[in-house]
């Protein structure tokens, strides 16, 4: 598979009936799935993914930037690249961009992590842990996803509790999850979320009872996610 020149790995999916939505395109959830198996992939390329688990270090995904212009259809064939785009103090950069098979864009996305010790909870400049080869210390990414500030009015509240099958391998809320949450509600507004911003900025487990609030000013809608009174994410689309 032809890749772009400027990153590093690739994998052809082929969209499922199960990934879309009634119209047929494809859910943002879904796509932020595809973006998630490429970065495992491109770290395990590394020995830099599930190898980390067993020294009790884990990548913690802390912000997404996705801009999806033309979301593919049930069954269209497509490609998912990504490559590491630097490192900036404690967080590692890395990219994503989607095209169809004859190489034409279908959305980009950038996203910030920072690595944790799973048992001291400590956060590890990843420069000091990384190969070159996977983040490149002196690089610097094009754009870097922007912190979320709410503000506006408040629209809509509901609330609902954390099950089983929102959690990933380290028994916490997958980050696609999350995503899922604030496009259903997004949808129910009738509200596009093509580009979608997100701050990750607590766990959320097992029995969690969460509480949604939804945000519009004048340019953007806003959602901001909270467990007992604490928020844990926060989520932005343009109108």
């Amino acid at each position: 598979m032809k890749q772009p020149v400027d990153f590093h790995f690739g994998k052809e999916f082929t969209v499922g009936s199960f990934q879309v939505h009634p119209d047929g395109k494809l859910r943002m959830n879904s796509l932020a799935d595809f973006f998630q198996e490429v970065a495992w992939g491109h770290a395990d390329s590394a020995d830099f993914g599930r190898n980390l688990l067993e020294e009790n270090l884990s990548w913690i995904l802390s912000r997404f930037d996705i801009k999806a212009a033309n979301l593919p259809t049930w069954g269209e064939s497509i490609k998912v690249f990504t490559a590491g785009r630097g490192v900036d103090k404690l967080f590692a950069f890395r990219e994503f961009l989607i095209t169809d098979l004859q190489g034409k864009p279908l959305a980009r996305a950038m996203s910030s992590w920072v690595l944790l010790n799973t048992v001291s909870k400590k956060i590890h400049r990843p420069d000091q842990v990384l190969p070159t080869a996977l983040f490149d210390p002196q690089l610097k990414p094009d754009w870097q996803p922007d912190r979320i500030r709410v503000s506006g009015k408040l629209l809509f509240e509901e609330e609902f509790k954390v099950r089983f099958s929102d959690l990933d391998l380290n028994n916490h809320v997958n980050n696609t999850t999350y995503i899922r949450w604030v496009e259903d509600l997004f949808k129910d507004h009738q509200i596009d979320s093509g580009q979608l911003l997100i701050n990750y900025l607590a766990e959320c487990v097992l029995g969690d009872q969460v509480k949604l609030e939804l945000y519009k000013s004048e340019d953007k809608f806003q959602i901001q996610g909270k467990v007992l009174n604490k928020s844990v994410f926060l989520a932005e689309t343009g109108t």
